[in-house]
């Protein structure tokens, strides 16, 4: 792939993701205001509920589809019918499995709430088992979006599968104002009603609907002549058996560490922060990383795994170096400006001074891990390119023992209202451990992956990243800190955010100029891309 149209699809991405996850903003926001954050036990239900579908949906999306079938659709498409028996026999096969998943997954509604639910009252685990009931059936839509996703970016489509999400942040917003009007704000899981429960996890389980039909639209651009097809022997099925063994355990493992996070958590429920808030400050937390991750990460992916394929060592290794590099300009530009904005960022979530230092020390405690996961995302999806999911497994498994670890430390030595924090710490060290390890396996497989350069670049990132850190902080300082009108209320930690980021963005570029960063080229030049695309 050329870098133009590296940079093209980027672009696409790029635009898609920050639109999706500015709107999947204004919906966490709508939701806040519906149901309350930090000391809110019915905010606790839905997200617990809400997530369910989401787990499951990651064993099928974040580990098969994206780790395993991806390079098998690229290879298909060297068939003689540019891949269409393949992509229909996935199809076929692949919904058959998600109806029968979801039917299963409805049945033990209750069994799941009692697994993540644990340590919750008793009014408040009777909500979550009626919310589990609306969401639950998400988990069929979520794959349907993933297996049609998967085959768009494929073949080289990149922007429908991002822009998607953005039809059901929507469909969200609407539903819970929906509600807020009808209902009010309802922050106790008491004196909830089935009409009332109906519209919050029927607005939620509607939206993901809507996301998976919507790719349908671009279908016929992908050339491919598809139907359904029930033969399923001959599509390589114990190859990707094989691949997709290690990584249904890599995944198994990363959800049998986020069961134990929530439901330690919950012993925070209607006290602190707790399961809504680490769920809100994961979404404050993702949008850098999937807006600058996933347009930048997926078309290197594509490209790398066609260099793999084509035993291009060198090619692959210029990949590995020119993602990480792109990545991470960009990365601590976003760590540098959330971190100085932390505080009136969290306000704008939270309803008074005290919730808002309560949730920014959540974020804070996933921010730790924000750049080594970036990185790791280009490390684990070079295993992939190479067919192999059982390295990945390995070093998964290392991060969830941490997280596990941390959490049951976090559960003995912090009181309720720093648990949340010191769970999101745990799990952002673990990603520390797990990069090391990732590169350490990587090079043993491929040999020297001349990791040098892009490792210095990031150092000269971090470096741009304290004067701009502190620019933006020493603003908010000199303000008047929680005394300060930035802490006021809602709409001024809005204008307080936007200020005190785009002081620390002008002084991190400033300093990468002062510092001659070869790589603040690109990075100019990609966000040109983005505001063109934009304007048009």
């Amino acid at each position: 792939m050329r870098v133009a149209s590296l940079g093209r699809a980027s672009a696409i991405l790029g635009a898609g993701t920050l639109v999706s996850r500015i709107t999947g903003l204004v919906r966490t926001f709508v939701l806040i205001l519906a149901l309350g954050n930090v000391g809110a036990a019915a905010a606790d239900a839905f997200s617990i509920a809400n997530q369910l579908p989401n787990n499951i949906y990651a064993i099928i999306s974040t580990g098969l589809l994206t780790g395993v079938i991806l390079p098998q659709i690229v290879k298909a498409a060297k068939h003689d019918d540019g891949g269409s028996a393949f992509v229909s026999k996935l199809l076929t096969l692949g919904s058959v499995a998600l109806l029968v998943v979801t039917a299963l997954a409805v049945v033990a509604a209750p069994l799941f709430v009692a697994l993540y639910g644990s340590l919750l009252d008793e009014a408040t685990f009777a909500l979550t088992v009626a919310f589990a009931y609306w969401c639950l059936p998400q988990v069929l839509f979520y794959g349907l979006y993933a297996l049609f996703g998967e085959v768009l970016n494929a073949r080289r489509i990149f922007g429908p599968y991002t822009w998607a999400p953005i039809i059901n942040n929507v469909v969200s917003i609407i539903g819970f104002i929906i509600f807020m009007v009808v209902f009010g704000t309802q922050k106790d899981s008491i004196g909830w009603t089935p009409a009332m429960v109906a519209v919050m996890g029927g607005t939620a389980t509607f939206g993901i609907i809507a996301q998976a039909a919507i790719l349908m639209m671009f279908w016929r651009r992908t050339g491919l002549d598809v139907k359904l097809d029930f033969h399923w022997r001959g599509m390589g099925l114990r190859e990707i058996g094989r691949l997709a063994g290690w990584t249904f355990l890599m995944v198994v493992v990363g959800q049998i560490a986020g069961l134990v996070q929530t439901a330690i958590v919950g012993e925070a429920s209607g006290q602190s922060a707790s399961v809504a808030s680490m769920g809100y400050a994961w979404v404050v937390f993702i949008l850098p990383y999937s807006v600058i991750a996933y347009s930048i990460g997926t078309p290197y992916f594509t490209q790398l795994a066609e260099h793999a394929a084509a035993g291009r060592l060198e090619d692959v290794r210029h990949d590995l170096d020119a993602s990480i590099r792109t990545l991470g300009v960009f990365m601590v530009a976003a760590l540098a400006a959330v971190v100085a904005a932390i505080v009136p960022l969290s306000r704008i979530l939270t309803e008074s001074t005290s919730d808002a230092y309560a949730f920014a020390w959540v974020l804070a405690g996933y921010l730790v891990g924000l750049v080594p996961l970036a990185v790791l995302f280009v490390i684990q999806r070079t295993f992939y390119a190479y067919h192999d999911t059982f390295n990945p497994f390995l070093f998964t498994l290392v991060q969830s023992v941490i997280a596990v670890v941390t959490t049951l430390i976090a559960f003995e030595v912090l009181p309720p209202e720093f648990l949340a924090a010191g769970i999101a710490l745990g799990q952002s060290l673990g990603a520390l451990i797990q990069l090391a390890m990732a590169i350490w396996l990587l090079r043993r497989k491929l040999g020297p992956l001349h990791l040098g350069p892009a490792a210095a670049s990031i150092g000269r990132f971090m470096i741009a990243a304290v004067p701009a850190t502190a620019a933006g902080w020493g603003l908010y300082v000199f303000s008047g800190a929680a005394d300060g009108w930035m802490m006021r209320d809602g709409l001024d930690a809005i204008i307080a955010t936007m200020v005190v980021g785009a002081v620390s963005l002008v002084v991190y570029v400033l300093a990468l100029a002062v510092l001659r960063t070869p790589e603040l080229a690109v990075g100019t030049a990609f966000v040109r891309r983005i505001l063109r695309r934009g304007r048009s």
